[in-house]
């Protein structure tokens, strides 16, 4: 069996391709917008991708489905329920692909969405049975996937509970590919190990731990995490018409009116100077693509401004990942705003000249550890609304290691606000100087 797990970091997404050397075809499971990487393997592998399957209709990253289909002629499976608007062979609970000894069988797991479906892999040179199953968005490495996405929490919950049984039932020794790993927001806590087994997870996935699916579903749904951003307008482009390849993105002399600009640089050189209302989001940090999504509006064009064509080329690539499409063209090199960085030894003079303290970090963050005075604000709120501060104080953000602080004081500079970033480090930077923090619930010193 031909079988390669593609994992993107920067999103936490998986896709799969499994062939059968003996026939020369292949099925590609779960496929990302980038689908040159699957092209080059199954050229490599010497197969013919003549399927892609999905598992559902995915809310944190375009698919490339469409790409393949209308650039290759690949059909699209997905399960009946799914409303997809595209052209599409529809699954049914059990319903098999063949491509010779390797067979591919649909399970019906509902709970992330409705038409969630697992692809167990049998190997007929092997024996009947299957020998891995592509688990999707429902069972992950360490934990389970959020019920919440798609239907009402509670009874996503219900249909995860039983989905998650069924998956148990096919036995300890099969294993497990999810289509998540560290760094989706699709599940709470789920492991960086890219690939499990039923029986590990059952003696040691929290998830799994529930007899009783009233506790299921009360832990399952209580759950506080983020949505993907721009969450329904990526569930509306992957279950609509077929999007295909974007038309190559040409430099610019300058932003054109209306379109919003996102520096991609690193922090040092946003700082030092660039354009007017730029918001900085370096494509060279965590989890790039995710962070844009939550910063910019998708109803505006964007402007990539970077250091030069590769970072340009890179940052464009990951917000075709999240569906951010209407780029409208990238610009090298600064402008002429500036921000002035902050040290952490330089913060104590600043909160006692009167600075307002704002911690960029989500609501969990902050109620583990805080520093006194300080103000919860996610960075990525900052966008949606008004924002209470006051306006004649200087501003400094903090996070953890200062990225998510940078974001957030381009957001407020852009917004007209006096902004500074605490850039070298964060609340443990701050604990394990000695520094008294504060907690809620109990936590933290």
């Amino acid at each position: 069996m031909i079988f390669t797990q593609f994992v993107d970091d920067a999103l936490g997404c998986a896709s799969y391709l499994v062939g059968d050397p003996g026939t020369g075809e292949a099925v590609l499971v779960d496929p990302s917008y980038a689908i040159e990487q699957y092209l080059e393997e199954a050229d490599r592998r010497g197969v013919r991708i003549v399927r892609v399957i999905e598992t559902h209709t995915h809310a944190d990253h375009l698919s490339g489905h469409g790409r393949l289909a209308l650039e290759h002629g690949i059909p699209v499976s997905v399960h009946r329920i799914a409303g997809a608007e595209y052209p599409h062979d529809p699954l049914e609970d059990g319903d098999e692909i063949v491509l010779g000894d390797i067979v591919l069988r649909c399970i019906h797991t509902p709970g992330h969405r409705p038409e969630h479906s697992c692809i167990a892999v049998i190997d007929r040179s092997r024996g009947p049975e299957p020998w891995i199953v592509l688990t999707g968005d429902s069972l992950f490495v360490g934990d389970a996937a959020r019920p919440d996405l798609a239907v009402e929490a509670h009874e996503g919950a219900e249909g995860l509970f039983h989905s998650l049984q069924r998956l148990v039932e096919l036995g300890d020794g099969v294993e497990v590919y999810p289509g998540h790993v560290a760094g989706s927001l699709c599940g709470k806590a789920m492991s960086s190990k890219a690939s499990t087994t039923i029986g590990f997870e059952r003696r040691f996935n929290p998830a799994l731990a529930f007899s009783d699916a009233n506790a299921f579903i009360a832990d399952s749904a209580a759950i506080t995490a983020p949505r993907p951003p721009n969450m329904e307008r990526i569930v509306e482009l992957n279950r609509g018409p077929w999007v295909g390849a974007q038309p190559e993105v040409q430099e610019l002399a300058g932003p054109p009116a209306g379109a919003q600009v996102l520096d991609v640089r690193p922090v040092d050189d946003f700082a030092a100077g660039h354009l007017a209302g730029a918001l900085s989001v370096p494509v060279s940090g965590t989890r790039f693509a995710t962070k844009a999504g939550f910063v910019l509006d998708h109803e505006r064009p964007v402007i990539v401004e970077a250091s030069d064509f590769a970072e340009a080329q890179a940052a464009i690539r990951g917000l075709h990942s999240v569906g951010l499409l209407d780029v409208a063209g990238y610009v090298l090199g600064g402008g002429p705003e500036t921000m002035e960085l902050v040290s952490m030894e330089e913060l104590d003079a600043l909160i006692e000249d009167g600075a307002t303290l704002v911690d960029v970090r989500e609501p969990d963050e902050y109620e583990v550890g805080q520093i006194p005075g300080s103000v919860n604000l996610p960075y990525r709120l900052m966008t949606a609304g008004e924002i209470d501060l006051a306006g004649d104080r200087p501003v400094v953000t903090v996070c953890e290691t200062g990225l998510r602080a940078v974001i957030g004081a381009s957001i407020l500079a852009a917004r007209g606000f006096d902004a500074h970033a605490v850039a070298d480090g964060g609340i443990d930077t701050w604990a394990a100087a000695g520094k008294p923090t504060v907690a809620i619930r109990g936590y933290g010193s």
